[in-house]
């Protein structure tokens, strides 16, 4: 898998992991009321942005997911 695929995907399931346990959290004490199922499916709403952006990302900076250019071109 190229580094630019497997980073995307880092980036990705570390969103939905934070969203979905943010959402069961706040779920639980009373914050909101939303059912696991439902906490599933919200949490996919940012990971799809963070896709989306990371896709940006591999054109903007050089040649990785971040949107903060490097100060020197990245080993391959």
């Amino acid at each position: 898998m190229p580094k630019i695929v497997a980073d995307v995907v880092e980036r990705a399931l570390a969103t939905y992991a934070e969203a979905f346990l943010g959402l069961l959290l706040a779920s639980t004490s009373g914050l909101t009321d939303i059912s696991t199922l439902r906490a599933a499916a919200v949490a996919a709403l940012p990971t799809a942005l963070a896709v989306v952006k990371g896709a940006v990302g591999t054109r903007i900076g050089h040649l990785t997911a971040a949107w903060i250019p490097a100060r020197k071109k990245p080993e391959q």
